[in-house]
C-alpha cells in the first residue's frame, strides 16, 4: 500500500534533495559523520537507499555537498552582516564573530548550521582545506580592513567561544564576551591608515 502511494505522489526532486541535506546534517551533529549512510539518510527521510543514490552517486558527494550548503548558508550570513555595517574598519571580523558565537537571539537552524560546518571541517581533512580556502580567500578580500594582529586574535577567540559552546563548555556571560570582542574591532590602536 505504502509503495502505490509513493508511485502516486506528485514527485519533488529538491524538496527531496533538501531534505537529504537536511537529515545528513543532523544524523553528523546527533551522531558523527562515521554515521552518515546511505541507508541512515533515506530511512531519515522516508525514501529508498536508491534515491538517495539518485541525487548523489557516493557517500563523499553526498557531505560534500553538506559541506558547501553549510558553507554557503555561513557566508550569506556574513555578508548580510557585513552589509549591515557602517564602519569598514573590522566589518569582517565583526561579522564572523556574528556569524561565529550562538546567543540567545541566534536560533537553533544558525547554530546547527555552524555546528554542521564545523564538525564536517574538523573530521575530514578535504573538508578542512575548503574551509582554509575560503577563510584565506576572505582574509585577502577584506585585508584592507580585517589585517591586523587583533583582528586576527579576536577571530580566534571567537572559534575558541564557539568550540567551547558546543563542547558544552559552561561559558559564564557569552554575551559579554562577545561585546567586549566587537569592541576590541573598534579600537583606533592598530588600524591601517585608509
Amino acid at each position: 500500500m505504502e509503495v502505490e502511494n509513493a508511485y502516486k505522489r506528485k514527485k519533488q526532486p529538491e524538496l527531496v534533495r533538501r531534505a537529504l541535506l537536511d537529515q545528513a546534517a543532523r544524523i553528523t551533529l546527533e551522531q558523527g559523520l562515521s554515521k552518515v549512510t546511505f541507508q541512515a539518510v533515506a530511512d531519515a527521510v522516508g525514501v529508498t537507499k536508491g534515491g538517495v543514490m539518485h541525487h548523489f552517486t557516493t557517500k563523499n558527494a553526498l557531505v560534500l555537498e553538506v559541506f558547501n550548503d553549510a558553507m554557503a548558508k555561513f557566508e550569506a550570513e556574513v555578508d548580510t552582516a557585513m552589509a549591515k555595517d557602517p564602519v569598514p574598519y573590522g566589518s569582517f571580523t565583526r561579522a564572523y564573530i556574528d556569524a561565529t558565537i550562538s546567543l540567545g537571539e541566534k536560533g537553533q537552524a544558525e547554530f546547527d548550521n555552524q555546528a554542521t560546518l564545523y564538525v564536517l571541517m574538523l573530521g575530514d581533512s578535504e573538508l578542512r582545506e575548503l574551509w582554509a580556502q575560503w577563510a584565506n580567500e576572505q582574509l585577502k578580500k577584506h585585508e584592507a580592513t580585517d589585517n591586523t594582529e587583533t583582528l586576527c586574535m579576536v577571530r580566534l577567540v571567537a572559534d575558541g567561544i564557539w568550540l567551547s559552546d558546543f563542547s558544552g563548555i559552561n561559558i559564564s556571560d557569552k554575551t559579554s564576551l562577545r561585546e567586549r570582542l566587537i569592541k576590541m574591532t573598534q579600537s583606533d590602536l592598530d588600524q591601517p591608515e585608509f
